[in-house]
């Protein structure tokens, strides 16, 4: 029998007012139904977004280290329950339970690390002209917000986004992605066992042309923090600032991995698995361009190929699979799309570029680990986000020239580069446009202490992470006090 999960609103799980569900399916079994999930309207959003007003006041008088005790409980529900969750996660979108693991252990530290932030809600003394005036200022919380979150890293960003809006004192309504309703609706719970209040945190699904839009449309809703594509998320902003809301988003990349003659290739390819083609590639700061002095491109392409065509693909449950499917329809056509436009365009297929089939993949979304060479900067491929495991190598005749083609996009999310030269390697951290940036490491990397984000078309308003976490959940007052 197929369960169903309800929405979270007002302290309670409640149906949508539609009275219609949509089903989630395994991507690694596409016949296998996972749950019926609420179909939810506008009017459903509406209900969530007055829960989280009404709830405001009372979160917002709490301290901050009274709020922060609600992730000090949350983060020992995570560990006694990271087997269960990690299986969610392979169930819902694909990933090996290797990796999925590997995001609850994420999640917890950043938990760690979010945790310690109550203790940052401070502001500043300042000299005033008067010296009888005391001037200083003070952190104050938005309101109800909104929290929208992607498939690929689901119980993750969704932390990553919920933990510090709760701390800064806001209330939140969280749509999570279609797929990933499952992890959602069981992190909720566990915010609740953890002792989140009622109307404090509340959970909606649903397409995001009738929630999504209704959150970015409410003025009720202070801001909204968004991951996702490009397209969504620059549209999502308009509407958002339009009626004077915050907005914080985290979009696509076109990230360029830089190997120079000096580097060691065999830890250079290493990096570009990683990043570009473990997990499917479904990282947004996964290496999906490798850019290469022509007089290495031979032996960068072939140790690549051997790598890409060595990786094992199946169902993620399995243990020695290192890629399970990608996570829906929509994914594997995207994938088949772009191959075949950059084949069309010119670009050679060195391996891979097919869904796979045989030992139990004929039910699933899966696909082959692909490396493209002959790539210049005006093919689709260069271009546009795939988001799946494709890499393109890309020839160049100098390092200057290197420079010049990483930054050729309208995306600015991550990169690296692969060098013992560490004049030159600075010189790329100066001249690159990426928000993130690595040296002889993977561009997939990241720490919470750092701040996350890019630029250009990868991201809109403040950092997340690092010691701006809270910048964005937060008003700044200006106070003036004489006696």
């Amino acid at each position: 029998m197929v369960q169903t999960y309800l929405n979270y609103i007002d302290g309670e799980w409640k149906p949508s007012i539609s009275g219609n569900v949509f089903y989630g399916r395994n991507p690694a079994n596409y016949e296998e139904i996972l749950g019926a999930y609420q179909a939810s309207t506008a009017e459903d959003a509406r209900l969530a977004i007055k829960s989280a007003a009404a709830a405001f006041p009372n979160w917002k008088n709490k301290s901050a280290i009274e709020r922060a005790d609600v992730l000090y409980q949350l983060m020992p529900l995570l560990a006694a329950e990271k087997e269960k969750l990690a299986a969610i996660i392979t169930k819902e979108v694909g990933k090996t339970m290797a990796a999925a693991r590997k995001e609850v252990d994420a999640s917890i530290q950043a938990l760690k690390h979010f945790s310690g932030a109550a203790n940052r809600l401070a502001g500043e003394t300042v000299p005033a002209g008067n010296p009888e005036t005391f001037a200083y200022t003070i952190k104050e919380p938005l309101g109800p917000v909104g929290v929208i979150t992607p498939f690929n890293f689901p119980l993750g960003i969704g932390i990553y986004k919920i933990a510090p809006a709760l701390i800064a004192g806001n209330t939140v309504v969280y749509k999570p992605h279609n797929d990933t309703v499952q992890i959602a609706a069981r992190l909720v719970e566990l915010f609740i066992e953890a002792g989140t209040p009622k109307g404090v945190l509340n959970l909606v699904t649903g397409d995001g042309d009738k929630v999504g839009q209704e959150l970015g449309e409410n003025r009720t809703l202070k801001a909204i923090s968004f991951t996702g594509s490009s397209d969504v998320g620059l549209r999502l902003g308009r509407s958002v600032t339009n009626r004077g809301g915050k907005m914080q988003a985290e979009m696509g990349g076109k990230n360029a991995t830089v190997i120079l003659e000096d580097a060691d290739l065999d830890k250079a390819v290493s990096g570009i698995v990683i990043s570009g083609l473990l997990n499917n590639g479904q990282s947004c700061t996964g290496t999906s361009r490798v850019i290469v002095p022509k007089n290495i491109a031979k032996t960068v392409t072939s140790k690549l190929v051997e790598k890409a065509t060595a990786i094992r693909v199946g169902d993620g449950f399995n243990e020695n699979v290192e890629n399970g499917p990608v996570a829906n329809e929509a994914q594997l056509q995207k994938y088949l799309h772009y191959v075949d436009i950059a084949v069309k365009e010119g670009a050679k297929l060195e391996c891979g570029g097919k869904r796979l089939f045989g030992e139990g993949k004929d039910k699933g979304y899966f696909v082959a680990p692909t490396v493209l060479s002959g790539v210049t900067p005006e093919m689709t491929i260069a271009q546009e986000e795939v988001f799946a495991p494709v890499v393109a190598i890309m020839e160049v005749d100098s390092f200057d020239e290197a420079i010049t083609v990483a930054n050729q996009t309208d995306f600015g999310l991550s990169s690296a580069i692969y060098t013992t030269n560490l004049q030159k390697a600075h010189e790329f951290v100066r001249r690159v446009e990426t928000g993130v940036t690595h040296i002889n490491i993977p561009s997939n990397h990241y720490e919470n202490q750092l701040p996350f984000g890019g630029k250009k078309n990868s991201s809109i308003g403040p950092r997340e992470q690092g010691s701006t976490a809270l910048d964005f959940w937060v008003d700044t007052k200006a106070v003036y006090l004489k006696p």
